[in-house]
């Protein structure tokens, strides 16, 4: 398999397949660790699948950081997007940051998840909505199960899981609990998970 290294060209530690598309590697931030683009293999991604990052805002990772093929990172110029060390996002997942989103250390994000902190239209209600923090935070050591979708102002605490499926639109406070439902609500207390 053939590889790119970008440490001497852009000064960041990134290594990708050639079929990696990245707009905006120079507000790509990496630390010490390397971030992995489309390298790892999970049975069901092909060669061919394209791994596309437009980073128009910031994309900041620490420590050793994997991005599965096929995944899709769309970063709008006033968010950052912050992956922690250890975590990985498995193929197909998809990114759209207009305000910002934070994924801790050592996470599991399965293929095909969805990461939206934007509605993109207004929505005008009778009595109006208060508005609320449009970030996304997710803890450290969560697994998120495919096909999940977490939309603006959602918070997932330490140790969660998130049940496949699973439709997050609010913010969690208690960390340890596995998360399912559309919309989802905590449906086990005190979990753990290797």
């Amino acid at each position: 398999m053939l590889l790119f290294y970008w440490r001497k060209q852009y000064g960041v530690n990134l290594l990708a397949q050639p079929n990696t598309q990245i707009v905006g590697i120079r507000n790509l931030r990496t630390g010490t660790g390397i971030l992995n683009v489309g390298v790892s293999y999970v049975g069901f991604a092909v060669a061919q699948d394209v791994a596309r990052l437009n980073i128009s805002g910031k994309l900041h990772t620490e420590g050793d950081v994997r991005i599965g093929k096929g995944c899709r990172l769309d970063i709008g110029p006033q968010a950052t997007v912050h992956i922690g060390e250890g975590t990985y996002l498995n193929p197909y997942t998809r990114i759209v940051s207009l305000h910002g989103l934070r994924i801790g250390k050592y996470c599991a994000i399965s293929w095909e998840c969805q990461f939206l902190d934007e509605d993109f239209h207004a929505i005008t209600y009778e009595t109006p909505r208060p508005a609320k923090d449009p970030r996304i935070t997710v803890g450290d050591h969560v697994w998120i199960g495919s096909r999940v979708s977490v939309f603006k102002g959602a918070t997932i605490p330490t140790g969660c899981v998130v049940a496949s499926g699973a439709v997050v639109t609010k913010a969690f406070t208690e960390e340890n609990c596995l998360l399912a439902g559309n919309p989802a609500e905590v449906v086990r207390r005190n979990i753990t998970w290797e």
